[in-house]
């Protein structure tokens, strides 16, 4: 059976105990931005993030999802607190993050934030992605960890009255983990949180992954 063909997985003590401290001793004094709970290019702002983010270990399992070797599009911190506890719809996520704006066909629409280069790829790129969830926290329902919604990245890139759709039909997957732990997923799946009912810390590492091969000098971002 191949690897995701669900569209997700967990994976337990992806983060050594090392680890998960010396990630905590870097960013337990960073308060995460009001009403948004995350920090975009974390692996730019943090050495301990960064350096998980390129180990050996994480491109491994990264091509292990992959047809081809790894490389790191883009990494995120999250953290869902009683001051930011929100609610994120059901959605895919089918933005990358580049070092330039090219012209190729199905690529788009174009946007930049903190100036990085935001587009939608096609589908097939979306199929060459992997995204790990790092949970630095464990996280259950009551603190809104994430949903899932299996099988649903097979229908590929969805409009919004697909999902509602969608959603309406299928029982969703509540994705309850304990610290160490990473929810593995292909990142158009369909996937959702609530808010906390019972707000803690809740902090998620978000790490991309990608095989595709970007066009002439064009890197991830």
């Amino acid at each position: 059976m191949p690897k995701l063909e669900d569209g997700y997985e967990m994976v337990d003590e992806v983060l050594s105990p090392g680890q998960l401290k010396s990630i905590y001793d870097e960013i337990e004094a960073i308060e995460p931005p009001a009403k948004t709970g995350g920090i975009r290019n974390a692996e730019k702002k943090f050495s301990s993030i960064r350096k998980l983010a390129e180990s050996e270990k994480l491109k491994v399992l990264a091509k292990s999802y992959l047809p081809d070797s790894a490389s790191l599009v883009r990494a995120m911190l999250f953290n869902k607190t009683e001051e930011n506890n929100w609610f994120v719809t059901w959605h895919q996520d089918r933005t990358v993050t580049v070092s330039e704006k090219f012209e190729k066909e199905n690529w788009e629409p174009w946007s930049t934030k903190d100036g990085i280069h935001h587009v939608q790829p096609p589908v097939e790129v979306l199929n060459q992605m992997v995204t790990f969830r790092i949970h630095l926290d464990s996280t259950s329902k009551e603190n809104g960890c994430l949903k899932v919604l299996p099988k649903s990245h097979q229908l590929g890139v969805l409009d919004h009255e697909t999902i509602q759709t969608y959603v309406e039909n299928h029982k969703p997957v509540v994705c309850e983990a304990l610290a160490r732990s990473a929810l593995v997923m292909r990142p158009h799946i369909l996937h959702s949180s609530s808010k906390a009912s019972r707000p803690s810390q809740r902090r998620v590492l978000h790490l991309e992954y990608s095989s595709f091969k970007l066009p002439g000098d064009v890197t991830w971002a």
